[in-house]
């Protein structure tokens, strides 16, 4: 990748913390966004599974923002992380979907709008013909017949489709159990788009495509992805700086990249605060490592405080335990429980449970960490 002239500079912070902006701010994946395109070019459905954070959804816009890939398809980006059912997914795949149309103008987004005929009283026109996504959830009176409905607009769009759809795993705890089946049966005749799965819950996932009972068994072809290698990240973060008549220390991005773990979103998030805090002309050196953590810690202090008050007093005790452990193992033995003065295994049980739920803690073959590795960090220091 090559930076573009410092006249073509349209960014403050080239550290991008939240969507997509253009290749340039978009660091390395080429080799992963390669082998996308070759799977997506040979007629493969993808599930992508790595953990939250680490870039799944940049690599899929990135790969959405290729001209090869915008000519040729329609692409679509569809997040069901906070969908509860069948509904909700209806709903988030319509929004989503006639969204992403819009640029490409009213007859484009009327042939979608024209298939969706039972949600037809939810949208609305503008004086254009413009379509507008109004619908509610008490909107969708039979899911199943609006699902067949989105499906028959894919199978017919004038050009093939890529659906992303992200964290996939949410549709294993719909309320609706055949919810999976009924998909599997969607995708399976759906001969004009391409699927990408991605999920950041690996158990979860993995039972969904690779338990030979479940629906979607062997129905992908599996990806993981990988943090982007510390030394291409460097690169990529001195040229950013050097454009800015900025430098940085190769020592002060190891030690971020070390301290998360090589986690794209806290490496970017530590990257644009040290870009911001380093003066033009300036160097960026390892004393301003810390007074950026702080920083970020100091600008989320509230947030913390007020979730921390949400939890429950046994859930607020083992959360504090796991932060302070970094990366807790064995957290039922009688080790891990006198060392925190828990109360018991059952009430850890019933603790961490409830921490998974409500994504305060993750967990992977076996090891229990905060999710949010600011929020970890600001616990450590009460």
């Amino acid at each position: 990748m090559h930076i573009k002239q410092a006249e073509q500079y349209m960014t403050n912070n080239p550290f991008i913390l939240y969507g997509y902006e253009s290749e340039e701010y978009f660091c390395d994946r080429e080799k992963e966004t390669a082998h996308l395109m070759r799977l997506i070019d040979n007629g493969n459905n993808i599930s992508l599974i790595a953990p939250r954070r680490i870039g799944k959804t940049g690599l899929v816009e990135h790969l959405f923002h290729l001209p090869e890939i915008r000519e040729r398809y329609y692409t679509f980006i569809i997040d069901i992380y906070a969908t509860k059912s069948l509904e909700d997914l209806i709903m988030a795949m319509g929004s989503a979907m006639l969204s992403t149309l819009r640029p490409f103008g009213a007859k484009v987004m009327k042939k979608f709008t024209d298939f969706l005929k039972s949600l037809r009283s939810g949208i609305s026109f503008d004086p254009m013909g413009n379509p507008s996504w109004n619908v509610e959830l008490g909107d969708i009176r039979t899911p199943r017949v609006t699902l067949d409905e989105i499906f028959q607009y894919i199978e017919n769009a004038d050009k093939p489709c890529i659906v992303a759809i992200d964290e996939f795993q949410a549709v294993s705890s719909y309320r609706d159990s055949n919810a999976e089946a009924m998909l599997r049966t969607y995708v399976q005749h759906c001969r004009n788009a391409n699927f990408i799965f991605s999920g950041s819950q690996r158990r979860m996932m993995s039972e969904i495509f690779h338990n030979y009972a479940r629906p979607f068994y062997q129905s992908t072809t599996s990806m993981k992805l990988d943090c982007i290698p510390s030394e291409r990240y460097l690169q990529f973060a001195q040229e950013h700086f050097l454009r800015a008549e900025k430098s940085l220390n190769p020592d002060v991005f190891h030690l971020v990249y070390e301290r998360f773990d090589g986690i794209t979103w806290y490496i970017q998030r530590v990257m644009n605060e040290l870009y911001a805090i380093t003066p033009s002309g300036g160097s960026c050196t390892p004393d301003l490592t810390e007074t950026a953590i702080d920083n970020i810690l100091r600008s989320n202090e509230f947030s913390y405080q007020s979730l921390l008050y949400q939890l429950p007093p046994k859930q607020k005790t083992l959360f504090t335990a796991i932060c302070k452990s970094g990366k807790a193992t064995s957290i039922m033995s009688s080790d891990f429980i006198h060392r925190w003065h828990l109360p018991s295994s059952s009430s850890v049980q019933a603790a961490i449970k409830g921490l998974l739920e409500k994504d305060y803690v993750t967990e992977s073959l076996g090891v229990y960490e905060a999710y949010d590795k600011f929020f970890s960090l600001w616990m450590v220091r009460q």
